[in-house]
């Protein structure tokens, strides 16, 4: 969806959000409600792309009037091989969700570990308890301020020692979750589950706030339970709001919107 006006030319910014299911998203809609306010002349995009396409779509981004793209999480992996340059939270991470064009290169940079910081500084979460040791939750560890005081879990606790390793996490509060255990959250701020398990039943009791920042189609075990106990969840379309307002800052610092609509161009 374009912004209200479908105002678009040849000089208008162009940024894609890239998923499977992009189209269903309202972040393109949000986001150019956003550069309308603040009179950019750039415009979001979204682009449906299948998994067997990816890869082209993204390479060629290098030779079209794309200047960039947010990627949707099932991509976040997979963009990785593609880009030309990173920063090292990518190389350390494993993920990119967000890209420039520089000429015929492409950028990549991790935006949602900020974006989801803020927003639980706006909701005045301080304690915090992490399921799952992916690449979102390395993301997220890399980028950790010292507001947050935070408990990590995993049904594998080798494999969860080896993250907090991996992530220089000193003294960290670790602890196993499991099927058939009884696990009781409510003493934490927020819940934030980055894991793969198709089922939270161990659950018993979550937070005030449960995020996973999971998408309209996709499952999310957290929304399910949530659901299951009456209690809160907050999802990627949650928080466009302030999703949207990163985005616009992340380009805006790579000086790629310094132009506003009134603006005379030749």
């Amino acid at each position: 969806m374009m912004n209200d006006a479908n105002e678009i030319s040849h000089q208008t910014k162009l940024y894609g959000f890239i998923g499977e299911e992009a189209g269903t998203s309202s972040l393109c809609a949000t986001l150019n409600k956003l550069l309308k306010r603040k009179n950019k002349d750039a415009m979001a995009i979204p682009m449906n792309i299948r998994e067997d396409d990816f890869y082209f779509t993204v390479s060629n981004m290098k030779k079209s009037h794309v200047n960039g793209a947010i990627l949707s999480n099932e991509f976040v992996q997979d963009v990785v091989e593609i880009l030309d340059e990173a920063d090292e939270i990518v190389t350390q991470s494993g993920m990119c969700d967000i890209l420039v064009r520089e000429g015929e290169k492409l950028i990549g940079s991790v935006l949602f570990a900020d974006i989801l910081t803020k927003y639980l500084e706006s909701q005045n979460a301080k304690k915090v308890a992490l399921i799952g040791i992916n690449h979102y939750a390395k993301a997220f560890a890399l980028t950790l301020n010292n507001s947050l005081h935070v408990s990590y879990f995993n049904d594998d606790l080798e494999a969860l020692m080896s993250f907090v390793g991996e992530m220089n996490i000193s003294d960290a509060d670790i602890n196993r979750v499991a099927p058939n255990m009884d696990v009781d959250l409510s003493s934490f701020d927020v819940v934030i589950d980055f894991s793969d398990f198709s089922s939270l039943s161990m659950l018993s009791k979550l937070s005030p706030l449960n995020i996973d920042m999971k998408q309209k189609k996709q499952l999310s075990s957290l929304k399910i339970r949530a659901n299951e106990l009456s209690a809160n969840y907050t999802g990627f379309e949650n928080i466009l709001d302030t999703i949207s307002s990163e985005i616009l800052d992340f380009y805006a610092d790579k000086n790629h919107l310094d132009y506003d609509k009134s603006d005379m161009r030749f």
